[in-house]
């Protein structure tokens, strides 16, 4: 048995080939005289996806940039693309030509998120969830919940206490829970650990070949997504034969309203997609902010006097001092802190759009079907826009930045519904953080690691002492 995948595999190799050589030579009659972008498609199929993923990605666009300007062609992940870095070209594929550009992601994560996600509609569809998420993560609905994350983040850091941990593990289990909390509000309890190690298995498959073969990454994740879609239908099933008796303000409730119309795949849908799109980069930030406070002293000490502030302004002792929406709004050098740590890690290096139908760009096609990647990263550590790009420096951020040269959370109509529940997370965990722990570094300090997102080498491992 298996010895008839080899033949299969390479089958599908040459087909796939086949398939890539058709789509570059049936530009429309619209651009046939306009020239691709320059660049390099890489290898059949794998094209550059090993280049981009295995190195610093500020390296890997650089280089590219260098050779080729602020428009180049490469193939990543199974797909042609089109990667632009400058931010005349972002507000062009984001904002102003929104409309040629859909949101899409690699076929491995749109089979993993579900087609009816948030990510992958524009129109009207688009816009009803749009409206649903805010409905459940404006300020007015989050401010609710503080309490509730306080208490995860209370708890995260004293199961740290004393012993070595992967801070990027660590994060990862705190924004999981507080997305979960936002999500389904206290019913997140019921299938928590079900959930987590589902997803687990998911997102290890996220940035996979779809090679859905048995034993790769893909297939595993697969498997692990149809074992989701049934807890979620559960919970949903559960939800309405409660919801006469009860009130729920979460994500879930904002869904499943009976004005909205979605279909339980829709709800399951766009509840992963959520989840993917809440805990990595929120955990990815968080280690990043660790590190960075540990290696600026006065840094760090700037924001514990702002914390200690806070806490000492507050009524109450100990375990009574809880933080309110308003405290969280008195916080601007811990902010800088999160804004700066956004520019500087760019833990969303780009975003996947796609074109709709043939694009003309500064004289040169994108054809239709091709990904559009805008380069946040490169943006972001632009000395041209950030005086010493690579230099930590919160202060810059006293002024406000050009426009369209600072996207964290994306921008246009798809920008990033949940950045409000992000930000406040951070703030609240880097609330306690500073005010009750020291910490240590253990190993090296000074290693990236890369896949898909760029973190501190080995999760950045740490030793958290309690404060004396």
């Amino acid at each position: 048995m298996e010895f008839s995948i080899v033949p299969c595999f390479f089958f599908a190799f040459f087909f796939i080939l086949f398939l890539i050589r058709s789509l570059l030579k049936s530009i429309s009659s619209k651009g046939a005289n306009l020239p691709l972008p320059p660049g390099s498609l890489g290898w059949p199929y794998i094209g550059e996806t090993f280049q981009l993923y295995s190195q610093n990605p500020n390296d890997f666009f650089a280089s590219k940039q260098r050779r080729y300007g602020s428009i180049f062609k490469t193939h990543i992940l199974g797909c042609p693309c089109v990667m632009i870095s400058s931010p005349e070209a972002a507000k062009f594929v984001l904002v102003t030509r929104s409309h040629l550009f859909k949101p899409t992601f690699p076929a491995s994560k749109e089979r993993m998120l579900g087609k009816q996600a948030i990510f992958f509609h524009q129109g009207d569809y688009h816009a009803k969830l749009r409206k649903l998420v805010l409905r459940a993560f404006m300020p007015e609905a989050v401010k609710n919940i503080i309490p509730n994350i306080e208490t995860i983040a209370k708890d995260s850091l004293q199961s740290c206490q004393g012993r070595l941990v992967n801070t990027f593990h660590e994060m990862k289990t705190f924004a999981f829970n507080v997305s979960l909390l936002s999500i389904f509000g206290k019913d997140q309890e019921l299938c928590r650990e079900d959930l987590k190690r589902c997803y687990f298995i998911l997102e290890k498959g996220y940035n996979s070949m779809p090679i859905n073969f048995p034993g790769t990454l893909f297939h595993k994740a697969m498997k692990a997504r149809k074992e989701l879609s049934q807890i979620l239908a559960k919970i949903i099933s559960t939800r309405r034969q409660a919801q006469q008796s009860q009130t729920h303000n979460d994500l879930l409730a904002s869904f499943m309203g009976d004005i909205e119309g979605l279909t339980d795949d829709q709800i399951a849908d766009n509840i992963i997609g959520v989840i993917f799109a809440a805990r990595d980069t929120t955990a990815s930030v968080l280690t990043w902010i660790v590190k960075y406070l540990r290696e600026n002293p006065g840094v760090l000490e700037a924001v514990t006097e702002e914390q200690q502030s806070i806490l000492k302004g507050k009524e109450g002792s100990g375990e009574d001092k809880v933080l309110t929406w308003a405290d969280t709004k008195r916080m601007p050098v811990t902010s800088r802190v999160i804004q700066e740590t956004l520019r500087v890690a760019s833990v969303l290096s780009f975003t996947f759009r796609e074109a709709v139908e043939d694009v003309e760009y500064e004289g040169y096609l994108i054809p239709k079907g091709w990904k559009v990647l805008p380069l946040f990263r490169n943006i972001h550590h632009s000395a041209d826009f950030f005086p010493e790009p690579d230099k930590f420096d919160p202060s810059r951020f006293k002024v406000a930045p050009k426009p369209n040269t600072y996207m964290p959370f994306g921008n246009g109509t798809h920008a990033c519904p949940g950045n409000e529940l992000a930000k406040l997370e951070m703030l609240v965990l880097l609330h306690h953080l500073t005010t009750k722990y020291r910490w240590s570094v253990v190993g090296a300090q000074n290693g990236i690691q890369y896949g898909p997102f760029a973190l501190p080498q080995n999760g950045l491992p740490i030793i958290l002492h309690p404060k004396t």
